[in-house]
């Protein structure tokens, strides 16, 4: 899916306001400690532009989530589309660790803990088993999104979910994009 994503960017001309990050190198089962993690993370967040944001799609060990990084303002905002307002520790001292390299390597002082925003107004899955396509939807809005205002348009709760067909055109999409280029 990140690559598709990467070629709706390239073709908006907005490769330096959104990046990605790899959640097979950052994930909680097989990417090491929070020390490695942190560190593979702060690696890839040195490459920013300035107030780019990374879209982080991240897996717990049985649940997709999405953490939206920006570097330079040390604010990362939470989407879950459970809806869950708790953010798991240890991937929050993933994220907040690798910050503190970033800005060590930089030479710069930055906050003593980044602000994290949780936000509840994103559509909630309705069954434990789409949360894998719910944050791939959240992606692709967010980069259909210009102007980049993912955060006031999802920071109010409200019980709004996809509708089956706009899962599927995530689901459609992502295979056409497959087979067009791996097979």
């Amino acid at each position: 899916m990140h690559r598709y994503l990467h070629e709706v960017l390239k073709t908006s001309n907005m490769l330096s306001m959104i990046g990605f990050v790899d959640p097979a190198v950052i994930g909680a089962l097989g990417c090491g400690d929070v020390s490695q993690r942190s560190r593979v993370l702060a690696t890839r967040f040195s490459s920013a532009h300035p107030d780019q944001i990374f879209l982080i799609p991240y897996n717990s060990g049985n649940h997709w989530m999405l953490t939206i990084v920006n570097v330079d303002k040390e604010t990362i905002y939470f989407m879950d589309p459970l809806n869950r307002i708790i953010i798991d520790e240890e991937w929050k001292q993933v994220v907040n660790t690798a910050i503190k390299v970033l800005n060590v390597k930089r030479n710069r002082k930055g906050r003593k803990t980044p602000q994290w925003i949780i936000l509840m107004g994103t559509p909630k899955q309705p069954t434990n088993t789409e949360c894998g396509y719910f944050v791939m939807r959240y992606m692709k809005e967010i980069i259909e999104d210009k102007n980049l205002e993912f955060a006031s348009k999802w920071s109010k709760t409200n019980d709004c979910t996809y509708t089956q067909n706009q899962i599927d055109e995530v689901r459609s999409e992502w295979a056409d994009y497959v087979m067009t280029n791996y097979v």
